[in-house]
């Protein structure tokens, strides 16, 4: 069965609205306590946990390796398996973690829950998400289920990020600029486990609500993976290029971790209003997502990829070349703005051209899982790369070496959108 054929099947009977919005939810959940409190709260995080941004780059690392294994073998079970079950399993696993991470475990133990962290949110959880949009999406909204989710979940984590960072300042006793040890780990313990039980209540709703027309089910799953559907997919030249797509895109993701401490660093902001700077970055990846969702459905998905990648070139070369440097708030702002709108916009949009690349949707997981085991490497390399580069270059030269390596690889994933347009865009144009 092909996948136009089941593109038309899902149009005709198509997923409830609020099917999207559990996603949502539980897409940036589950990524809460791994990676949004470090990015909102970058400099507190080291704080805490008495950590360099080498070390934690390394813990990064872990997770990656474990992620690594677990897109290869978690593709396949998605297709296998219904992906209300398999999210809301992980869910609940990512938030038991939640309660050792509040217990500000050593760097060992630390590097060991970040890797049983890369089991539950990928091994768990990736394909499942991925697979239920593209139901979610049928054949004409593939923009817009990407765009939505990736946008929704933006907001769902600035929404976690504004949370934490009210929480933070309610139990922050005395000044910031003078706070001990133990006065920011008492508020950032808060911050946590307010953050893991929201991760299992938002588990309690995938379970109960997020269902699909039982006909639906059965046409979404499959009995089993043999290997030459493998090697069918690994032969789409769409799939070999959203690999470098998807690697070059995710790696500008990471690096924007360093917005927060930029704004401590170099604009001289205190630890609240450096975690406000990262906070305003999560407000504008719904704004991106859901208006080039919109766009790409209304045109052609791969060309506003390209785009996004061009744009995230620009905005990195702003920081590289060391144009933001004792600007005004605003300037800042803008600027970081323009890096954001690039950066989420490629983001929201490569896994929706997957339609345009002719991938039979029954085989979404496992090529999801094959994408992404090259796609986000990122996660093994970035997070020390960037910390190699920060704490071997104090201040602002290192954080501008860490923006021209953005700088190179939205050029990258420049040419490589560019091939895929030229190879798919005008037949998706033709088709919608």
């Amino acid at each position: 069965m092909d996948s136009h054929t089941i593109g038309k099947m899902t149009e005709g009977n198509r997923a409830p609205w609020y099917y999207l919005v559990l996603l949502i939810l539980a897409g940036e959940s589950v990524f809460i306590l791994p990676f949004v409190l470090q990015r909102v709260f970058r400099p507190t995080f080291l704080k805490v946990f008495e950590l360099t941004n080498v070390e934690l780059g390394l813990c990064f690392s872990v997770y990656g390796f474990v992620a690594l294994v677990s897109y290869l073998f978690g593709g396949p079970l998605a297709d296998k398996f219904l992906p209300r079950k398999l999210i809301a399993f992980a869910l609940w696993c990512t938030a038991a973690g939640g309660v050792i991470f509040a217990t500000f475990p050593n760097y060992r133990s630390l590097q060991l829950l970040y890797g049983f962290w890369g089991f539950t949110t990928i091994f768990l959880f990736w394909s499942p998400m991925i697979k239920a949009t593209r139901v979610w999406g049928g054949e004409k909204a593939q923009g817009r289920a990407f765009g939505f989710l990736d946008g929704g979940r933006g907001l769902v984590g600035a929404l976690f990020g504004t949370l934490g960072v009210l929480v933070f300042s309610f139990f922050m006793t005395g000044d910031l600029d003078t706070a001990s040890l133990a006065d920011s780990r008492f508020a950032f313990r808060k911050v946590i486990l307010v953050s893991s039980g929201i991760v299992a209540l938002v588990g309690l709703l995938v379970w109960f609500f997020m269902k699909l027309p039982g006909s639906l089910e059965k046409e979404i799953t499959i009995e089993k993976i043999t290997i030459s559907q493998i090697g069918e997919v690994l032969r789409l030249p769409s799939v070999l290029l959203l690999m470098i797509i998807i690697l070059c895109a995710y790696v500008g993701y990471k690096l924007t971790d360093d917005i927060s401490l930029y704004a401590q660093d170099v604009m001289l902001y205190d630890e609240v209003d450096a975690a406000k700077t990262g906070t305003f970055l999560l407000f504008i990846r719904p704004v991106i997502g859901i208006t080039i969702g919109i766009l790409a459905d209304r045109s052609r998905p791969s060309l506003w990829l390209l785009i996004s990648f061009l744009i995230a070139f620009a905005g990195s070369t702003l920081f590289a070349t060391g144009l933001v440097v004792n600007t005004s708030a605003f300037v800042f702002l803008i600027s970081i703005f323009i890096l954001a709108a690039g950066v989420y916009a490629a983001r929201s949009l490569y896994f929706s051209v997957m339609q345009s690349g002719r991938i039979p949707l029954v085989l979404t997981g496992t090529a999801v899982g094959l994408i992404s085991l090259i796609g986000y490497t990122p996660d093994i390399f970035a997070g020390p790369a960037m910390g190699y580069l920060l704490d071997n270059s104090p201040g602002l030269e290192g954080h501008k070496q860490v923006f021209m390596m953005l700088a190179g690889f939205s050029l990258m994933g420049a040419l490589a959108a560019y091939r895929y347009f030229k190879l798919y865009g005008i037949k998706k144009d033709e088709r919608a």
